[in-house]
């Protein structure tokens, strides 16, 4: 699954998300509002540094990075997704927000950017996951690949679905069912992961879980002292 030399999207995989995506990106916004929980904290918790870049990948419609660029305007976003339709919307909804000039993205795989060939600079002072490591079948990769997109002294923050610990398996169940027929999997193993990866990189890793266990929440930072 890992991309080019130039950062583009392997076919078979973008070709599968543009099939899920190509009549859902139209109501995708509507719809996934309702569900997809703990996003607008972790965008209120992004502050990046005045002049700073935001990235986000598995960007989709573009929602978050609109959302992030009206809530911290001193900063530049970035977005990167495998789904060519997905950035159709993108694109069309950035442009309605007249901001073009604050936001752009790319077509990439999360597991292997470039980001100097797609972005022209090496590094995001901050990096985001919003509900997409659980639709990226080497999710471990993903995360490596947005930690190693990370400038120095940097934060990635991650929000996705977790295990439902705090739910009944009546209700767990089919709920988990439900998620797999649109190639969704919460990731298990996660905080484990996430540590791993902080570790390679000489940071902090914290993991919370949000509504019972409903969604979880990662953080790579430096450590508090540093």
């Amino acid at each position: 699954m890992s991309a080019g030399p130039q950062g583009a999207a392997p076919t078979g995989n973008a070709d599968l998300m543009d099939g899920i995506y190509r009549w859902q990106r139209h109501i995708y916004d509507a719809t996934r509002k309702y569900y997809l929980l703990g996003r607008d904290r972790l965008i209120e918790e992004l502050a990046p540094p005045p002049g700073g870049t935001v990235l986000e990948i598995g960007c989709g419609t573009a929602r978050n990075l609109i959302l992030a660029a009206r809530r911290h305007p001193q900063a530049r976003y970035l977005g990167i997704d495998i789904s060519a339709e997905m950035l159709a919307s993108a694109r069309a909804s950035i442009a309605r927000a007249g901001l073009d000039d604050r936001i752009t993205v790319a077509q990439g795989d999360a597991t292997g950017f470039d980001m100097r060939s797609l972005f022209g600079m090496e590094h995001a002072d901050r990096v985001f996951f919003s509900y997409s490591l659980s639709m990226i079948p080497p999710w471990r990769e993903a995360l490596a690949a947005g930690a190693a997109a990370l400038a120095p002294g940097g934060r990635l923050s991650v929000v996705d679905f977790g295990q439902m610990g705090g739910y009944p398996a009546i209700l767990r169940r089919p709920l988990r069912a439900w998620l797999a027929a649109f190639h969704v999997e919460p990731r298990a193993g996660f905080a484990e992961a996430l540590r791993e990866v902080a570790d390679a990189h000489g940071l902090d890793a914290t993991t919370r879980e949000l509504y019972s266990g409903y969604a979880v929440h990662g953080v790579i930072a430096p450590a508090a002292s540093s």
